[in-house]
């Protein structure tokens, strides 16, 4: 038995539950509670003690309802730890390794947990220079950016690109690794003291959203031709100015909706805006393949290695209290990377 985070209902932090459970194979009972069949993992699993765990915002997603889980449910898609046992058929895998995963479309989320089985092919061993929180801080967001930068839209040096919310743990991430290259960057937070984080992390020009106007300062920036591509994980708020801002044949790159979803656009819309391109990508698919998971899992360790890339813990709560992470999350009070302890 250990403890993890679970809930029964959608709505606020206050639904999420501090509570012990079991860890491997389980089923229902006649009574509708989940009993332990099996102490040893499935085959293809392995057990995992998590010594770190990431917060993002995809998490309050399925916590509030937006995106559909099957209640009760667990929390958390990212977490880095040490495997304690192994199950039948695994390959390549040994008790003792230092692993960590973002992502598993075929397993119930879950890395609120203080041990959790997890199927071998989602996860990747860490190299000796990552420790468990920048690996916890890192995997999904420094993933999230591999594939924006790289594989969405391939930045090239001299491109200039639009990135909302380069305060975040996605956007300061995002925002080093294009500097890296070679890109200028432009950037858009909420405050003067994230705007002062993101220039210190290399961001070319700061917006302040609640300060200036969006499209005007892009423009302003660019000599008026808008940029190629546009990164926004904001959505509602932000989605008709992103589309302003792009210059034709640009790609709207729509990774996120934490304002909420974004409003429904006409095809003839992006006729009209100069032949746009619009994307919704998701990590889950980029990952879906193990050769493209581990390909993507060295790129990110091998930036983050040479120093280009820091990766920022600017919040850390202990496992027990996820719900003040949430809780400051979703106000907007948490900059770069947030972590929970066990």
């Amino acid at each position: 038995m250990s403890y993890a985070m679970r809930f029964y209902e959608t709505g606020g932090p206050e639904v999420m539950r501090w509570e012990k459970v079991g860890v491997g194979e389980t089923a229902q009972s006649s009574a509708g509670t989940s009993i332990i069949l099996s102490a040893r993992p499935a085959s293809g699993d392995v057990r995992i003690r998590h010594h770190a765990i990431g917060v993002n915002f995809i998490d309050t997603y399925y916590r509030s309802g937006l995106y559909p889980v099957t209640l009760p449910a667990g929390l958390g898609e990212e977490a880095a730890g040490v495997i304690e046992a192994v199950g039948e058929g695994v390959a390549g895998f040994a008790v003792g390794d230092r692993v960590a995963y973002a992502d598993s479309p075929q397993h119930p989320i879950g890395a609120y947990s203080e041990v959790r089985d997890m199927p071998v092919d989602r996860l990747v061993k860490l190299p000796d220079a990552i420790g468990f929180q920048t690996a916890a801080a890192m995997m999904l967001r420094g993933l999230t950016v591999q594939y924006l930068l790289r594989r969405v839209h391939r930045v090239m040096p001299g491109e200039t690109i639009l990135f909302h919310a380069i305060a975040g743990g996605v956007g300061l991430i995002a925002c080093q690794w294009a500097k890296a290259l070679g890109a200028t960057v432009i950037g858009t937070v909420s405050t003067r003291e994230k705007a002062a984080i993101a220039y210190a992390h290399g961001c070319d020009h700061v917006i302040i959203s609640k300060e200036e106007h969006i499209v005007d300062r892009v423009k302003d920036i660019t000599g008026g031709k808008g940029v190629p591509v546009v990164y926004d994980s904001i959505g509602k708020d932000t989605f008709s100015m992103s589309l302003d801002c792009l210059s034709p044949l640009g790609l709207m790159v729509s990774f996120g909706n934490s304002s909420g979803t974004p409003p429904a656009l006409e095809l003839r819309e992006l006729a009209r805006r100069g032949s746009l391109f619009i994307t919704r990508p998701t990590l889950y698919t980029y990952t879906a393949k193990r050769s493209d998971l581990l390909t993507m899992a060295d790129e990110l360790f091998a930036i983050v290695i040479s120093g280009q890339v820091k990766i920022e813990i600017n919040q850390t709560y202990a496992l027990e209290h996820a719900a003040q992470a949430h809780s400051d999350l979703t106000a907007r009070k948490t900059t770069g990377s947030t972590i929970l302890l066990p």
